[in-house]
């Protein structure tokens, strides 16, 4: 029964997790169309929208780089930090 509550918990944690995402990337995909327009004029053009398109993609590659290598260090620094434990208790079952 507990496995089960929190695999529950940890599902609704992800899932509103995603659906702030969501909302923070519809927000800023609004502002960002917004200042385009001021830019361009309320007549987008295609070549507009495909400078649009290579702006946020090219930020959506370097955030997700930046959250991965966050991620990562943080998975390093939590595995040593469990071996410096075993190590530890090891050396004081000796």
């Amino acid at each position: 029964m507990f496995i089960m509550k929190s695999e529950l918990i940890e599902k609704i944690s992800l899932l509103s997790t995603g659906a702030f995402g969501l909302i923070a990337a519809l927000a800023w995909n609004d502002a960002i169309q917004a200042i385009f327009k001021q830019i361009f004029g309320e007549r987008s053009s295609v070549v507009a929208m495909i400078l649009y398109a290579i702006l946020v993609t090219i930020v959506a590659v370097i955030v997700t780089l930046w959250i991965g290598r966050i991620s990562e260090k943080a998975k390093n620094a939590e595995f040593k930090g469990i071996l410096r434990k075993k190590t530890a208790s090891e050396e004081a079952k000796k």
